[in-house]
Parts: structure tokens; sequence; C-alpha cells
């Protein structure tokens, strides 16, 4: 939802980037490392290949940073004018947080970095989040980052979940203004369907490895998706056919199609990049949405919804306009 007070502050959302490892396994390269086939892989996720961490280069740290300063850029902004960065990550490099690691690597010395854990959901809170921010006055210029290195808690030999993720980062850059472009949003959780989707702790000063009951997951996304987008929708006073464009979580070619066909839109509107890239959980949302903005298919003014579901379980939608 979103507050209707005329008194606050707009967002608007200025600039965009992403960072991904140079590293790529495809799925022909997994099919010699599992019981598994390109075909097999494709044909029920629509992935064809990820992009994989290869060492420190890659930390969470380093690709947010990558991801942070390209958006900064972007946003024609200098990183000592950002006041809050906001990392969305559920695979840090440190259990105390990352978010201060970026802020040092950017060289953002004026900013509050914090991190925030609500997995594939994490760019929609996260968003959320920044523009409560911003809409009180409290900071002007806020970098949002979703990042995920999922390739470190995935088990290699469970053919069930090595299939799907990748590693990467994206950003935007967001900024109070007069105009609120923040349209309409919708977050929720569910708690009883925790065991559903988790990297449990292990006892043993370690994680264990991502566990997913794919076909409840599969379940929930294609009926709980739709709602929020509806609502998101609804608070923005606007129809699915006043979208440009449709950005959901990329865990899953079928979902994404569930969805455009619920809604009976275009589906050239729906974004999907995963089969370049697979499941790259938080980081997933701005990935896609920079790449489209790169290529000049996202222009200014364009109506953009977009959803993020996932473990804990949680889902979420925002409505804005870029710009």
């Amino acid at each position: 939802m979103t507050n209707p007070e005329s008194s606050l502050l707009g967002v608007c959302f200025i600039g965009s980037g992403s960072a991904v490892p140079d590293r790529v396994l495809t799925n022909i390269d997994l099919a010699q490392m599992v019981d598994t086939t390109d075909e097999w892989i494709a044909s029920r996720t629509g992935i064809h290949e990820r992009h994989i961490a290869d060492g420190e280069q890659d930390s969470v740290a380093n690709l947010a940073a990558k991801a942070g300063q390209k958006a900064i850029a972007n946003a024609g902004l200098t990183p000592q004018d950002i006041d809050l960065i906001i990392l969305a990550t559920s695979t840090g490099d440190d259990l105390f947080g990352t978010a201060g690691r970026v802020q040092k690597i950017l060289g953002a010395e004026r900013a509050v970095a914090f991190d925030l854990v609500a997995a594939c959901s994490g760019f929609v809170f996260g968003l959320v989040t920044a523009s409560q921010y911003i809409r009180t006055g409290a900071y002007k210029n806020v970098l949002l980052i979703g990042a995920d290195v999922l390739s470190r808690w995935v088990d290699w030999q469970d053919r069930r979940t090595c299939i799907l993720f990748g590693d990467g980062a994206g950003a935007v850059v967001l900024q109070a203004g007069s105009q609120n472009n923040l349209l309409g949003f919708e977050m929720r959780s569910d708690g009883k369907g925790n065991d559903l989707l988790n990297i449990n702790y292990s006892g043993r000063s370690t994680f264990e490895p991502i566990s997913m009951n794919g076909q409840e997951v599969y379940r929930f996304a294609v009926r709980r998706v739709p709602e929020v987008i509806e609502k998101s929708l609804h608070y923005a006073n606007l129809e699915v056919h006043d979208l440009d464009w449709l950005i959901l979580h990329q865990a899953n070619q079928r979902i994404i199609d569930a969805v455009v066909n619920r809604f009976g839109i275009d589906p050239a509107k729906a974004v999907s990049n995963m089969g370049k890239y697979g499941n790259t959980s938080a980081a997933s949302i701005p990935i896609a949405l920079d790449e489209w903005v790169q290529a000049g298919k996202i222009q200014s003014d364009h109506v953009i919804a977009i959803a993020g579901f996932g473990a804990g379980l949680s889902w979420g939608s925002a409505v804005f306009r870029w710009g």
C-alpha cells in the first residue's frame, strides 16, 4: 500500500546497475556432474546457463559494489552523494552484515549501511523499506542492492536444486523528489511454509545446503503472486493493461507463464532473462531491470510491476514508474 498524505516526499528511480561473475556453468556442464540433461533442465525451468562465483573477487560484497558503482554512475551521482545503502541478501560474506563492506568498497563514507534478509523477496522488501526513509525525509539518495551467491550453499549432487541457482547482484538508486513514482505495494509472509525452502543451521557452526520442496513452492507462487500484484495495482489505481513491463523473480519460466496467462497480458511485456542467469534470489529482479534499462527497452515514465517470492515464506509486489 502507499501513504496518501500529500506532505510526504516522492520516490524517484534514477539509475540501475548489475554485475555477475565471469564463470558460466551451462546445462551441458551440469550434465557432467549429475544425472540430468540440457533438455530436461530447460524444459522444466527455462534455464540454460548460470554465472557462478569463482573466488574472493566474486564475494557478495564485491559483486554488490560493482552493481552499486554502475547504478550510482548511471544516476549521475557520486558515492559521496549516497545517504543510505540497503543490501538485500541471504548469503552475506559476514553473519554480522555485509553492507558495511560494500560501503567501504564504494567509498560512500556518508552512507548508513545495513543488510536486509528476505530471500527471493528481498529486493521488493528492500524497495519498500528504502521508500519509507525517502518519503519521511530521513534520506535523499538511497542505494538499494540485491545480491546473492547461492552457489555457496548448493549441494552439487542434488539435481533438484543445483540446476536452479546462479550468482549475481543488481542495484537501483532511489531519490527524493516532488513526484512519487512508487505507486503501490503489498508485502506478505507466512511462516507456516518456512520448511518448504530454507538453509538450516546445522548446529556444527555451519549451515546445511539449500533444501526445497519444488512442487509446493511452485504451487505457492502461482497462487499467491497474482494476488499481491493485483493489490499493488489496486493501491496504484491502475489496471493490468496499464503496465508496460512485468518483472517477476526469475525462479522458473513456468511461473512467469502462469502469471501471464492469469492476467491475460502480452507475453512480450513479461521480462525473462533466467535462461542466462538462473535463479539469483534477491538479485534476479534488479539484474533483469537493469538489462532492460541498458537495452533501452525500459524508458522514462514506463510503468513496471515487480514481484518477489520465496523462502520465509515471503512474497510481495510493487508498482512504480521508471524515472
